[in-house]
């Protein structure tokens, strides 16, 4: 993540305590997006003309929703982010920042009167606070290196902020007269991580508020080598306040080297102010302890916790501890879903939690006092975010068929109304296809959800080319997911049949279904990927000459995979940032546990049978029965799965003689983040699907 350096800031804050929210007329804006539709065809340009909603706050007397809502240029290549406004019922919809900076991180303060948030306006990312309508923005914080998120105080005199720290040595401290050397000298694991080089970790800073300036600030972790929040994310959801403001609690994973890389034990801690210590509330729990959030009577922490050291994907258990006698309390057991987040209730007596169930993401109403668990919603769609505001809830959430948009639910009966209408007059001039739910039988005699998309103005008396789409993770779920690049409804747009197995290795069907992949990659997931094509093809509307697979992460292993052993069922593949060569990605990786579990350890413990498995399973011991053209993107700053993969894929085909093309991005990592990057990876995308398919 790089970061900008601190500039001098006196007259960038006296020209911006000036500054009223309103439009700078001299400033390069991106604002809304009003494209005019002729044809009701969704196109990756009109995919990025969305306004992007995410972070919904409720004002401390539930009266306001505030949120943000990112713009995209493509052709200025950037996007920008504005706030909004508005009543709980979603009338009087304001916006009330219009910046060529965005404002992020936003939260109320001072009793709603004002808004705190993040704009580097000034030349690096710090803390503002302006007004609720949004005049007299003022900045507050001037931290070198920048602000990376932060928190207010419930008594609004302090807060507490993350804030980039030096970690290793760099070639001039260990030589003194080769300032300019840019060689790193390595002598452990977690050098590098996601997309960077491991040369900074966070930590949670707190300090006072005095005068409209920060003073007294307070390394929490001072002296240790180790990250809060954990890495790759900046996720405030792992630090949160005590309500008397007294103490903080945040997760960390207190590990260094080799150890870090192969474990993913975090804990919780609680932290003092007043003594400045430190306590371990989560001591002996093995696997990832994270999101801790104090119940609002400050008696109770909650927080979502996995069992088991090194897997990732483990169940997400919803747990609390009471602060009067450290007793725990596995809320959710029995519960076989995961705890995606949560929200305590405005009382402490129960809590909302987001949890993934059978191909949709829907709430729940938590009763501490038995531990029930009441189903809220049923829709077919995801929620994402959830907060309750004065007896009702709102939650942002989205589908196949549309983006993210703010809904009040009844917590009762589960009834919702949209409130924010961010993207309707979008939405209303574009066809969407329609989205079946399939249930199929696996080779194993087990039922599948596959997710069918069709194409808008869809004719059961035409045959289709058709697409079998493999989902990364690879235990993450087929949902009613909405994606700026892998999006459903845009492949479906260009005339294609999407076929979306929630095959095995996928939460949400019971944490049996999701373990099963682990240490048996080429096995059964792959016979679910068949089994969906397969009973599709049985259908009149599908042109089983024309099938193609696609894939991105585990779905690019899964692409790889199935060109090696599909029997000429596909004409094109497409992967991107996929696994070609399992035994170089054990090596090459920097969160080893993820290898060790998925995989069953190192190819050279011959004695280990599951790793031995996993290993004769790698695609690249299968290239020579590769006789389908195949489409390779990878970007260079991917540290997850190294671009050398993708060369060797796309190396491989030519070498085979069998007809490829390459993407490759120099600057970006396991995602294409730029604009203009993302049009030119979906032009590639469907112009070689086109060239085989139709």
């Amino acid at each position: 993540m790089n970061k900008i350096q601190c500039l001098l800031m006196a007259t960038t804050i006296t020209l911006a305590a000036c500054n009223s929210g309103k439009e700078d007329k001299n400033a390069d804006i991106i604002g809304k997006n009003s494209p005019k539709i002729e044809n009701g065809i969704l196109t990756p340009e009109i995919l990025n003309s969305f306004g992007r909603i995410t972070d919904l706050q409720i004002s401390p007397d539930g009266k306001k929703l505030m949120y943000g809502v990112s713009y995209v240029s493509v052709q200025k290549n950037k996007s920008n982010r504005d706030l909004f406004i508005m009543n709980s019922d979603g009338s009087d919809i304001q916006q009330i920042t219009k910046t060529a900076k965005s404002e992020n991180n936003a939260r109320w303060i001072q009793n709603g009167e004002k808004i705190a948030f993040l704009s580097s306006e000034s030349g690096s990312a710090q803390i503002w606070e302006m007004k609720s309508d949004g005049s007299e923005r003022v900045q507050v914080s001037d931290v070198k290196g920048g602000v990376e998120g932060f928190i207010y105080s419930p008594d609004s005199k302090k807060v507490l902020f993350v804030n980039q720290i030096k970690f290793g040595k760099r070639a001039s401290d260990l030589y003194t007269d080769l300032p300019e050397a840019t060689g790193r000298v390595v002598d452990d694991l977690m050098y590098k991580h996601w997309d960077e080089w491991v040369e900074q970790i966070p930590h949670p800073f707190v300090a006072d508020i005095d005068g409209g300036k920060l003073t007294n600030l307070i390394d929490l972790m001072e002296g240790e080598p180790y990250e809060c929040p954990t890495k790759p994310d900046v996720d405030l959801t792992n630090i949160a306040w005590s309500p008397d403001s007294k103490s903080v609690v945040y997760s960390a994973r207190k590990k260094q080297g080799i150890d870090y890389a192969k474990s993913t034990n975090t804990d919780i801690y609680l932290y003092n102010l007043e003594s400045k210590k430190t306590q371990n509330l989560t001591e002996g729990m093995m696997g990832y302890d994270t999101n801790p959030q104090f119940s609002p009577d400050g008696k109770s922490i909650a927080w979502i916790s996995m069992a088991r050291d090194g897997y990732e994907s483990d169940l997400k258990r919803l747990f609390t501890i009471s602060l009067a006698d450290n007793s725990k309390t596995y809320v959710s057991e029995g519960f076989d879903f995961n705890c995606e987040s949560f929200e305590w209730k405005a009382n402490s007596t129960g809590i909302y939690m987001i949890s993934g169930k059978m191909g949709t993401v829907q709430l729940f109403d938590i009763n501490l006092a038995n531990k029930n668990i009441r189903q809220i919603t049923t829709d077919i769609c995801d929620y994402q975010e959830v907060k309750e505001a004065g007896g009702s809830l709102v939650a942002v959430r989205h589908s196949m068929s549309k983006p993210n948009e703010i809904y009040s639910v009844n917590i009762q009966t589960g009834e919702t109304k949209e409130l924010s209408f961010e993207n309707k007059a979008i939405l209303d001039q574009l066809k969407m296809g329609k989205v079946e739910e399939r249930w199929l039988k696996t080779t194993d005699g087990k039922q599948m959800l596959t997710w069918v998309v069709y194409p808008p103005n869809f004719d059961a008396k035409k045959r289709y080319p058709t697409i079998l789409y493999c989902q990364g993770g690879p235990q993450s779920t087929v949902s009613q997911f909405f994606s700026y690049r892998w999006n459903l409804q845009l492949m479906a747009a260009n005339g294609y049949i999407i076929v979306a197995p929630n095959r095995r290795g996928v939460p949400g069907f019971g944490q049996a279904w999701n373990e099963q992949i682990s240490g048996d990659y080429g096995g059964q997931n792959m016979k679910d990927y068949l089994t969906a094509i397969d009973e599709l093809c049985k259908e009149p509307f599908v042109n089983k000459d024309k099938l193609g697979a696609v894939g991105a992460s585990y779905g690019g292993f899964s692409v790889y995979w199935l060109a090696g052993h599909h029997n000429k069922r596909f004409k094109a593949f497409i992967a991107h940032a996929g696994i070609f060569n399992l035994e170089q990605q054990y090596l090459e990786t920097e969160e080893l546990w993820f290898a060790d579990w998925d995989l069953g350890g190192p190819f050279w413990d011959k004695n280990n049978a599951i790793a031995q498995r996993s290993f004769a399973n790698s695609p690249h011991k299968f290239v020579d029965k590769w006789d389908t053209p195949i489409l390779v993107s990878h970007g260079e700053k991917d540290y997850r799965i190294l671009a050398g993969q993708g060369m060797s894929a796309f190396n491989a085909a030519k070498l085979r003689g069998i007809p490829a093309e390459m993407l490759i991005f120099p600057d970006e990592n396991h995602w294409v983040m730029q604009p203009q990057n993302s049009i030119l990876w979906h032009r590639t995308f469907y112009k070689w699907l086109d060239k085989w398919l139709k």
